[in-house]
């Protein structure tokens, strides 16, 4: 009931890493959560054969997205950033922003680097801020600041989302274990839920 997106073989996993013995397969905690009505859609389809990439090391690659903006209870819309690093998955950052600006994205960016270093580069899509899609400019205001610091920039190619496939499927989740059914009432609320959540995804999930 706290994790209702979660299947059965994650809630295996979890349940093993917490030191239960004697667990069910993770087809069997399936059935039951079917029986019992608490399996979502996505995880009743059967998992579908994949081909992983992934940078070789922390802070070698980091992808960095909007997510679509939400509104709020109290008025005004969270456009949440999400920054993920491409070798573990670990979500650095997703912050409740109240804009998609060049000035917002380098003030969170700022902290993050703070706190865990600088990546070699960064994968973003060809939009504003970071990208110049339609244009004849090169970059962005964001890009030549990120380029000015040494941390490169590369973009997905346009119209083609699985570039920042890692990125693209944790806004799906983000969307199932916290959006999802949920009106939030400021970017403080907003901030204090991605927090809170952040915590769950990169230390359990």
């Amino acid at each position: 009931k706290q994790h209702p997106a979660w299947g059965g073989r994650k809630l295996r996993l979890r349940l093993r890493d917490m030191g239960e013995e004697g667990l069910p397969t993770a087809s069997t905690i399936t059935e039951i959560l079917r029986r019992n009505d608490c399996l979502g859609a996505d995880e009743a389809a059967k998992p579908k054969a994949f081909l992983r990439f992934e940078h070789p090391r922390p802070n070698g690659l980091w992808q960095m997205d909007f997510k679509g903006h939400v509104e709020m209870r109290a008025g005004g819309r969270c456009h949440p950033l999400t920054v993920l690093d491409d070798h573990s998955r670990y979500a650095l950052e997703i912050g409740a922003c109240a804009d998609e600006q060049t000035r917002t994205v380098q003030t969170r960016l700022t902290e993050v680097f703070r706190r865990y270093g600088l990546p070699s580069r960064i994968l973003a899509d060809n939009g504003a801020p970071w990208g110049t899609c339609g244009s004849a400019q090169r970059h962005t205001q964001l890009t030549v600041w990120l380029l000015d610091l040494g941390v490169g920039i590369a973009h997905g190619r346009p119209l083609h989302p699985q570039t920042q496939g890692k990125d693209e499927r944790f806004h799906r989740t983000l969307v199932a274990e916290v959006l999802d059914g949920r009106r939030l009432r400021s970017l403080g609320e907003a901030q204090d839920a991605f927090d809170a959540w952040r915590e769950v995804y990169n230390t359990y999930r």
